[in-house]
């Protein structure tokens, strides 16, 4: 597993994250726009913000003294590329045993 597949799916590990993710779908947020939206500190918000970050699923730009959050476009290339593997994977070894039953079937006579 690659480090930044092992980042992302580390960042969507938790709710908190996933909800902010969420919200930055709407467009880009500054911290305490995001940090209004949940019942926990500003210093919390900021650190799951620096997890998105780390796991390459936000940016943030400095505007000024404002920091403005967005989801990074392609971030989660990482995990869509492993689950579409995993996903083929299971496909195919889902076809081949639909085929063992229904040879078996038509070999027993049932349907």
């Amino acid at each position: 597993m690659t480090d930044a597949l092992q980042s992302s799916l580390h960042a969507l590990a938790d709710p908190t994250r996933r909800e902010i993710i969420s919200i930055l779908t709407g467009g880009e947020a500054r911290l305490g726009e995001i940090a209004e939206r949940f019942d926990m500190t500003r210093p919390a918000i900021a650190k799951h913000l620096g997890v998105l970050k780390a796991g390459g699923l936000i940016e943030v730009e400095a505007r000024g003294r404002e920091r403005i959050h967005r989801l990074k476009p392609g971030g989660l290339a990482p995990v869509l590329d492993w689950v579409g593997y995993y996903s083929a994977f299971w496909d195919h070894k889902l076809d081949r045993l639909k085929q063992a039953i229904e040879a078996d079937d038509e070999e027993t006579g049932h349907e």
